[in-house]
């Protein structure tokens, strides 16, 4: 049951925007969520959901940086490997919650952009 005040889930042409910021995270990096986050100007929950989806990418662009840096003492290849695991998985995960309207946060994402 959902709590008395809270927005209704977005529906429709609404969800769309966010569905795929969260897509784009797996195809095209940060790049995606930030073109979205910069055209969705009337669309509250898409922009909200574009910028979660952005800082979460911007944190996995840190963790891909780091893994390669890492990769000259061998360590970096597992760092690489699970930052990729996680950045598919998640990004699934808050494309079908923004699917059904849901608000989504990353349980782990830099908010560099508030």
């Amino acid at each position: 049951m959902a709590e008395e005040g809270a927005p209704a889930p977005a529906k429709g042409k609404e969800t769309t925007m966010a569905v795929l910021a969260h897509i784009l995270g797996i195809v095209v990096g940060f790049i995606g969520p930030l073109i979205i986050y910069l055209v969705t100007n009337n669309d509250p929950y898409g922009k909200a959901q574009a910028k979660e989806a952005l800082n979460f990418q911007i944190t996995v662009l840190i963790g891909w940086i780091i893994g390669g840096i890492l990769t000259m003492v061998l360590i970096g290849t597992v760092v690489l490997a699970v930052v990729g695991i996680a950045n598919l998985i998640l990004c699934i995960m808050a494309a079908i919650a923004a699917s059904k309207g849901e608000d989504y946060r990353y349980p782990f994402a830099i908010r560099l952009i508030k």
